[in-house]
């Protein structure tokens, strides 16, 4: 029994151009500066224990810090030059590879169909 009232179904149209694309290897920023952050931390970790501190009051405060509040003073401050120098390679590099980008054809196919 075939169903009479039915009708088939439109095939999808396509649409079809040749495009020239620009196309580069880029660099990922994020990991960059995640490394860059990662580098901080252990900077500020080898600069907490490679020198040890008085155990007396600091002439500035009047205040005894512990290794591990100067472990996070440090940190803060070599957390964000970490960041910065992670950023700033990533923008030098991702210029340098600006400069090696070429042009690709690409066949650009669009299939629209109708529902």
């Amino acid at each position: 029994m075939a169903d009479q009232g039915q009708q088939p179904e439109p095939a999808p149209r396509t649409s079809d151009r040749i495009e020239v694309v620009r196309m580069r290897r880029a660099p990922k920023f994020s990991v960059f500066l995640v490394v860059g952050a990662g580098v901080g931390i252990l900077a500020a970790l080898i600069l907490t224990f490679a020198f040890q501190g008085t155990a007396g009051e600091s002439p500035n405060t009047g205040l005894v810090y512990s290794p591990l509040q100067v472990f996070g003073f440090l940190a803060l401050i070599c957390i964000a030059v970490g960041l910065a120098l992670g950023g700033t390679i990533a923008v030098v590099l991702d210029r340098r590879s600006s400069r090696r980008a070429h042009d690709v054809t690409v066949d650009h196919e669009t299939v629209h169909t109708d529902d």
